[in-house]
């Protein structure tokens, strides 16, 4: 039996996308490299990025052949039963023109260096390496939410101040034993998606949003009406008791023909909306005419009600 495809999550969608796109300029391809660099090496005897997703080992593999011409190892090992692909540089001559280019320093911990995220295509090109190292995100069918997850906080602190650059704000959390920065609001998520690349989903996304602001809208407006057709019913049995209240208690004689003729077409048109009632009348009389009719019959119902002790 053929194993059945399991979809993938929007998040994955996004990145799928991401590790597609490959930076023209050496710039920004430095850019994108210390993102692996500082998130998915290790740096000892040899420079190795471990990856658990294939995709992603393939671009990082990529990425090193376009801009060092460095043709690296590829090796496979299982870690909890993960496959973790592992891109492997031993020579150190190699290593070292990696790491200087993106001027890796070890003391500053997983922050990159202003020099390499000076300009602001490099910038977009770092989130874009950084999202598919540490990046994640919810299905916008169900919440509006991006996130960056580290250990480290100034890395987070760094990201937030480069997506700020972008009119974007982020904001930072605890989770664990870790921090998250994070973004909640659909259209910044859309242009953060701009701003890395992933125009498809950004589309998908939008197309989401656009949906969902419609529904919200034709949910707000039947519950508008829904009300309102609760409140018109409400009215007219409050009307109708005070009409027969009226009746029941001998005074409908004594009411002004006017008003009689009211209660009348109001008996008659229980369902009937206040606007239409007037037409009924002979002579037709506006709305606030019926409205000041029927509340001047209320207050009639009322005083006999007071009368009679009923209040």
């Amino acid at each position: 039996m053929p194993k059945r495809k399991v979809r993938m999550t929007f998040s994955q969608e996004v990145k799928e996308e991401l590790e597609k796109h490959i930076n023209g300029s050496r710039h920004c391809q430095l850019a994108e490299m210390a993102a692996y660099v500082l998130n998915e090496a290790e740096i000892g005897e040899s420079l190795v990025f471990k990856a658990d997703n294939e995709s992603l080992a393939r671009k990082i593999f990529t990425l090193i052949k376009k801009t060092y011409n460095i043709n690296a190892l590829v090796e496979q090992e299982i870690f909890n039963k993960t496959t973790l692909h592992k891109i492997c540089i031993t020579d150190k001559e190699d290593m070292q023109k990696i790491l200087s280019s993106v001027k890796y320093d070890s003391r500053q911990g997983k922050t990159v260096s202003p020099l390499i995220v000076k300009n602001s295509c490099c910038k977009r090109a770092y989130l874009q390496g950084t999202f598919l190292c540490i990046g994640s995100m919810s299905s916008p069918d169900k919440s509006y939410h991006l996130e960056f997850s580290s250990s480290d906080q100034g890395q987070l602190e760094q990201i937030k101040n480069i997506i700020a650059d972008f009119d974007i704000e982020a904001r930072i959390t605890t989770r664990k034993k870790g921090f998250v920065l994070y973004v909640k609001e659909g259209e910044s998520i859309v242009d953060l998606l701009n701003i890395m690349g992933a125009h498809v989903s950004l589309m998908n996304m939008e197309n989401v949003i656009i949906l969902k602001n419609m529904r919200n809208t034709l949910n707000r407006r039947v519950n508008c009406e829904t009300a309102n057709i609760i409140k018109s019913v409400n009215a007219s049995t409050r009307q109708i008791d005070d009409i027969n209240y009226i009746i029941e208690h001998k005074e409908y004689e004594k009411l002004p023909d006017a008003l009689k003729d009211m209660a009348d077409v109001r008996l008659k048109n229980p369902d009937t909306p206040l606007k239409d009632l007037g037409v009924l009348l002979d002579p037709p009389v506006g709305k606030s005419g019926v409205n000041h009719r029927l509340r001047r019959l209320s207050e009639i119902a009322e005083e006999l009600r007071s009368r009679n002790g009923e209040r």
